[in-house]
């Protein structure tokens, strides 16, 4: 590296600059996830929680990422990297670096969370460790619940190898005949809890689903003797091949989702210490090399730990929730949600502020005979939504009500299917997205008739329409009614639903044909700025850095003098803190109670400092292969509330870790700094400033109607 940074000095030919892979810097942020689950001053249930998400990420991350790049090797594609590495070789660090992060995940569990349970008299306990009664009481759960659940699959010449579905747990039994060895799988139902609580005497004990299977197989195979068992897990390459230009999106979606439980698979995860044989035959049946198998020197599939982390009857032991204030400040006293917008843009924190001023929205929006229309995207959205009720509701109404729903969502498809068919039913115009690429950004538009002519209400934001999700979500909604917005907005879904050519924007900066621009010319005029000696800055805020172009651009912008920020929740690419290239670009990571998922982009501007939100990440995926939106804070409170959220941010010394430049990541140095959990006090801050409007009477725009006349 310091060849490279010597070359990067003098601004070789080449002008190439440093970068981090893209996949290992994902890695790099599920350990930091698993720091959380090490860390002690977090409630034992919450650390968890932690490992569970480990554990889920790394499911998501064998599905899609590693599957590709297995698929990138096998097709012999060599082209590197911008950090310099071909596929294989990124898939040779990659899974080095997971068996070695796996082995840390069980580390964690048996030497820290375990040990931490057992203090407040929670218990896993292991056959050998009960007594008669305990047995007794397990053995009597496998004859009335999973016995008749079970179907022992037998594998011989007439019954082949079963498939076995993506991620299902399953224990594979190798047994004594007189002809040689005979083997069989046996699938633990996923349909029923992980745990059973055996007994709550003095404590809480609970017993693994697959700990009481693996005792009580005899009652199974009772035609042979039982010489080896092991517990092992199969994960598939689930991203799906979509033909865009299918006569029926929706058909090949849905055929495409069905394919994803029969892909290829990508790991084994096996029970540590397998029977040589059992091993020797599942490699064989499962058509797997060494490298993607993974020995567990305990349960498999943590994902598990997710709902004990939510077992009843122990809140001490978890974070205290959070729980939104309703309704946040900028709509106290409104019954009128349009009054409110009309009288100045409103912003909502989410979790912090309820999601449910954006219901409200859409709901008075569905049931006044004023409102025309309504139009709005769907990326994810909850199992049992109020939104798609609402908008159902608005079109039952005779609104002109127009969804774009995102079909191409990833693990979401199934579920925007069936909301797609249902507002279909009930009358709405459904869009299912344009060719090639994806509709990510958040808007919802409502077209409303008044004394003084047309007027369109807009709700914008960086989060889904999810109102399950926007209890643990970071994100930032804003409303307005400002004409150059809503004029805008008509202009993008006019481009989304049907054949008009991009507009030019007044206000919105719109992928994939004018954000990278506007992102690049934004830098750009931060550098002039600085060589101009002029105030300069730039701050962001995203969930991934990962884009080589706008990269460079900030690598640029650091060696012209300007002080950059970068506040990246998961995948940075960016390498800060090389002289003479990033010196004076500062990355940190917040992980906490929440996920962070809003993304903000300040810039100084010359010493009149913009800031704009949106839904994009500096991906490729994003600029270039998305539909996103990106659009600025205009009203000045708002913009000034927006930079306070930056400001704690960047002092958060709880939450938040600084990446170095060997890109390791460490906590904030606390040393002379007062304690500050960004999060908590977002929360601290939405309650208070809920309070000062309801005790301040001096301020007409937040006093409730019914004390108007008082």
């Amino acid at each position: 590296m310091s060849d490279k940074i010597k070359k990067l000095k003098e601004k070789d030919k080449e002008n190439s600059y440093p970068f981090n892979n893209r996949e290992l810097s994902w890695m790099d942020f599920n350990y930091r996830v698993l720091e959380e689950a090490h860390e002690k001053e977090n409630p034992i249930l919450e650390r968890v929680k932690f490992l569970a998400i480990t554990a889920s990420n790394l499911d998501e991350f064998f599905m899609v990422r590693v599957a590709g790049l297995m698929d990138q090797v096998h097709s012999g594609y060599k082209k590197k990297d911008p950090s310099g590495l071909t596929p294989a070789e990124q898939l040779e660090k990659l899974i080095e670096k997971t068996h070695i992060f796996m082995d840390k995940q069980y580390s964690c569990l048996s030497r820290s969370i375990i040990p931490a349970l057992k203090k407040h008299k929670l218990f896993f306990l292991k056959y050998e460790d009960m007594d008669d009664k305990l047995k007794e009481k397990c053995d009597s759960y496998f004859d009335n619940v999973l016995f008749p659940v079970l179907t022992p699959l037998a594998v011989d010449t007439s019954r082949p190898f079963p498939f076995l579905a993506n991620k299902t747990l399953n224990i594979a039994v190798r047994l004594a005949k007189d002809s040689g060895d005979a083997f069989a799988v046996v699938q633990v139902p996923s349909i029923i809890p992980r745990f059973f609580e055996v007994s709550s005497e003095n404590g809480r004990y609970f017993v693994m689903l697959e700990d009481i299977i693996k005792n009580n197989l005899n009652k199974l195979f009772q035609l042979y003797t039982i010489e080896a068992y092991a517990d092992f897990r199969l994960t598939r390459d689930s991203d799906l091949d979509i033909d865009e230009e299918a006569e029926d999106l929706m058909v090949a979606i849905e055929k495409s989702i069905k394919k994803r439980q029969r892909g290829e698979p990508v790991r084994v995860e096996i029970a540590q210490k397998c029977d040589q044989a059992l091993r020797e035959f599942l490699v064989d049946m499962l058509k797997v090399n060494e490298g993607e198998i993974y020995e567990i020197p305990g349960p498999l599939d943590l994902t598990f730990l997710s709902k004990f982390g939510s077992i009843k009857g122990c809140d001490d032991l978890r974070f205290e929730p959070i729980k939104p204030v309703t309704p946040p400040a900028d709509f106290y006293g409104y019954d009128d949600v349009f009054e409110a917008i009309r009288e100045k843009d409103r912003l909502v924190h989410h979790p912090f502020e309820s999601f449910d001023s954006v219901i409200r929205f859409v709901q008075a929006a569905a049931e006044d005979e004023d409102v025309l229309a309504i139009k709005q995207t769907l990326y994810r959205v909850s199992g049992n939504s109020p939104i798609v009720a609402a908008l159902i509701r608005a079109a039952e109404n005779g609104k002109q009500v127009t969804v774009l729903v995102e079909l191409k969502a990833r693990f979401d498809e199934e579920n925007n299917i069936v909301w797609a068919k249902k507002l279909e039913k009930a009358g709405c115009h459904v869009i299912y997205g344009l060719q090639g690429l994806k509709t990510h950004c958040k808007i919802l538009l409502v077209v409303r008739r008044e004394e003084d002519g047309i007027r369109r209400y807009l709700h914008l934001g960086t989060g889904n329409y999810n109102d399950i999700t926007a209890r643990f979500y970071t994100d930032i909604g804003m409303f307005t009614c400002r004409e150059s917005f809503g004029r805008d907005a008509s202009s993008l879904f006019n481009v989304i639903t049907g054949y008009s050519a991009p507009p030019e924007y007044l206000k919105m900066n719109v992928a994939p044909l004018g954000l990278r621009t506007f992102f690049e010319s934004m830098v750009q005029r931060e550098i002039a700025n600085a060589k101009n000696d002029l105030p300069s800055g730039i701050i962001i805020k995203v969930n991934s850095m990962v884009d080589p172009d706008l990269i460079s651009l900030l690598y640029d912008a650091s060696r012209a003098g300007v002080k950059i920020t970068l506040i990246v929740r998961g995948i940075c690419c960016l390498i800060p803190g090389i002289e003479g290239v990033s010196e004076n670009i500062t990355v940190i990571s917040i992980v906490g109670q929440l996920l962070e998922h809003s993304r903000i982009f300040k810039f100084e501007n010359g010493g009149e400092p913009v800031v704009y939100i949106g839904s994009a990440d500096w991906m490729q995926r994003n600029l270039d292969k998305r539909v996103e939106l990106v659009f600025p804070v205009e009203d000045e409170d708002l913009k000034k509330r927006v930079f306070g959220m930056l400001d704690i941010m960047m002092n958060d010394t709880i939450n938040a870790r600084v990446q170095k430049s060997d890109m390791t990541y460490v906590m904030i140095d606390k040393r002379g700094k007062q304690p500050l959990n960004s999060q908590l006090e977002f929360y601290r801050l939405a309650k208070e400033a809920l309070e000062e409007v309801k005790n301040d009477r001096q301020q007409p725009m937040f006093v409730p109607k019914e004390s108007e006349n008082n």
